[in-house]
């Protein structure tokens, strides 16, 4: 009986301990679970330069920090945000600055810029014209008729001295009816962005978006001139709020700013527009 006792005594305590080191085993795998980051990732981004900005530049340098990238590509503007504020991806890259602003502002969303990447800008092409000063009188231009690129498309004509705008105008509200001054009578043709591209041969001039441009095979560097870049226009990486300071970001960063992404942009990116925290380091 004292043995039986003794056995009973002794099964008693080992399955108090065994409960307890496999409750200890449980609290820490959860506690691993919840306190670690993912590594396999999502990253979104429009279909074209900016797709292939992450496949070619981004996530080669990621992968050698462990994790899994996934590039989802969209063919509008409006998904990419959405997908990444309902946690389906997990950082974009195809908006800039202001856009991202009233976005986020318009949809009650929750997402932060966190890196400018090189930018393709928008440029001054023809098909008829070899410079800026062939330009004759009375010559149809064609630009993007969504405020934000025409507004950039009339600053870029400015520049160039074909025609002046208004010094109040805003990027959210750009139109025509913002040229103060047409002294080459220049005939504004506003189209839809991504028909600019078709209509080169058909038209004078053409101030196409560099994304559109590069999706239609025109060499940036063919331009008459290029955009000299605002910064509030640069695409940049977008993550959500709650994320900003997550490790994925921290890497995120890291890999924009290393001097292999660099390189890769002088080599696969020629004629994108650089932006100022790059041009100075």
């Amino acid at each position: 009986m004292k043995k039986w006792a003794t056995l009973l005594v002794l099964l008693t305590v080992f399955g108090i301990l065994a409960a307890a080191c496999g409750n200890s085993s449980e609290q820490t795998t959860s506690e691993g679970a919840a306190g670690g980051e993912s590594k396999q990732i999502n990253i979104g981004a429009t279909t074209g330069p900016y797709s292939d900005m992450i496949t070619k530049a981004i996530k080669p340098i990621l992968e050698k920090k462990g994790y899994t990238v996934e590039v989802t590509e969209f063919n509008d503007y409006v998904q990419p945000n959405q997908a990444l504020a309902n946690g389906s991806i997990d950082a974009n890259l195809f908006q800039h600055r202001l856009y991202l602003e009233q976005f986020t502002k318009d949809n009650n969303l929750e997402l932060s810029p966190l890196i400018t990447v090189p930018t393709a800008p928008l440029g001054i092409y023809s098909s008829k014209y070899k410079s800026i000063d062939e330009i004759a009188d009375g010559s149809t231009v064609a630009l993007a008729n969504d405020p934000t690129n025409l507004g950039r498309a009339l600053l870029l004509l400015q520049d160039n001295k074909l025609l002046e705008v208004n010094k109040d105008m805003q990027s959210s509200t750009a139109s025509e009816k913002d040229v103060s001054a047409n002294p080459k009578n220049l005939v504004l043709q506003p189209l839809e962005a991504a028909q600019l591209p078709r209509t080169l041969q058909s038209v004078d001039v053409d101030v196409i978006p560099g994304n559109f441009a590069l999706s239609a095979g025109i060499d940036l560097n063919s331009a008459l001139q290029l955009e000299n870049m605002d910064e509030q226009y640069r695409n940049l990486i977008a993550v959500r709020t709650a994320d900003v300071d997550s490790t994925l970001a921290k890497d995120l960063k890291e890999a924009v700013q290393s001097a292999e992404f660099e390189q890769i942009i002088d080599s696969d990116f020629q004629g994108f527009s650089k932006p100022e925290w790059m041009q100075t380091r």
